[in-house]
């Protein structure tokens, strides 16, 4: 996805959700719905959180250097992360205290009108934000299942709006329900139990977040049309016996670092062994910009398979 798309996603969330917490911090102290501050809680971190993936995704332009030679890209997905921890930590954990204090010490909710209109306002707004994520989302996606477009995005900018806004839809409704069971129930609790509502809400989707930047922190393989397309490159080259497979790592959401393992033709000398891999390189990235550095070793077929074998039966041991 262009850099412009995604900031886009992120502004976009940005400004509604600054003005929904404003929103629904002045709501929450003229009327104290536990609801709603714990609404206006989640507002904030999602807004502290925009800021933070802006900050990741200028961190993640910068050119390479000395200390970085693939660049910066994975700064986004560290930033990425910490959004996930805030989300659970700030967003779930005290939307979760205020709604064990109301249930303890409930109050009756003064002047319920206006945490409906807040939250009518804060919907249209979210309702935006959602839909302009999805809409990019869908862009990106292609003709993949949206769980498995999540599972596969190297970009997580867009899924963690996406995400952060479908969380708050949510969270909104469960605000709702708390309040309409507040006041026609004449339960006061109930506000508090909605509370709690919106950190189970949080709280599934930080761990939905962590779990997905965790890989792309740790270094996940890029798509696997990347490795196919440089394989088939590879092999059409006159100068290659065999294309063995290519190894290969997303450095960030446009950054991908590969290794080819390739046997050569006998007769070829070095100079035209060189050539050859000039070739493979420049054609792979015409088709992949995304590709920064390829390296390409010369090696049997047999070996490539060796050691891919010990690496499959390592990952077995690991998994057993």
């Amino acid at each position: 996805m262009p850099a412009s798309s995604s900031h886009k996603v992120v502004y976009t969330a940005l400004a509604g959700n600054l003005m929904i917490a404003i929103a629904k911090f002045v709501a929450a102290a003229i009327s104290g719905s536990s609801a709603m501050i714990s609404e206006g809680v989640h507002s904030l971190v999602d807004t502290v959180n925009e800021v933070l993936l802006l900050y990741g995704l200028h961190r993640a332009g910068m050119p390479p250097d000395r200390t970085h030679p693939f660049g910066h890209g994975r700064e986004l997905y560290f930033w990425s992360f910490i959004v996930a921890l805030l989300v659970l930590s700030m967003g779930a954990g005290v939307s979760f205290y205020e709604g064990v204090m109301h249930i303890r010490h409930p109050e009756v909710i003064e002047r319920p009108l206006i945490n409906y209109l807040v939250l009518a306002v804060s919907f249209v707004f979210e309702g935006t934000s959602w839909s302009i994520a999805l809409r990019e989302f869908r862009k990106r996606k292609g003709k993949l299942g949206y769980f498995e477009a999540f599972r596969l995005s190297k970009d997580p900018t867009t899924f963690t709006v996406l995400l952060e806004d479908s969380a708050a839809l949510l969270g909104l409704l469960v605000a709702l329900a708390g309040l309409v069971g507040a006041q026609t129930l004449g339960q006061p609790a109930l506000d508090g139990v909605a509370s709690i509502g919106i950190a189970c809400v949080l709280a599934t989707s930080a761990l939905l977040l962590a779990r997905e930047t965790k890989g792309l922190l740790i270094g996940e393989t890029a798509h696997p049309a990347v490795s196919e397309s440089i394989l088939a490159i590879a092999g059409s080259d006159d100068g290659v016996r065999c294309a063995n497979g290519v190894l290969t790592v997303q450095m960030g959401p446009s950054q991908v670092v590969a290794a080819l393992s390739a046997e050569f033709e006998d007769a070829l000398t070095t100079p035209q062994i060189e050539a050859c891999i000039d070739r493979i390189e420049r054609e792979a990235k015409r088709a992949h910009p995304e590709i920064i550095s390829l390296f390409v070793k010369p090696q049997t077929a047999d070996v490539w398979n060796a050691k891919r074998m010990k690496l499959e039966v390592a990952a077995q041991e690991r998994d057993s």
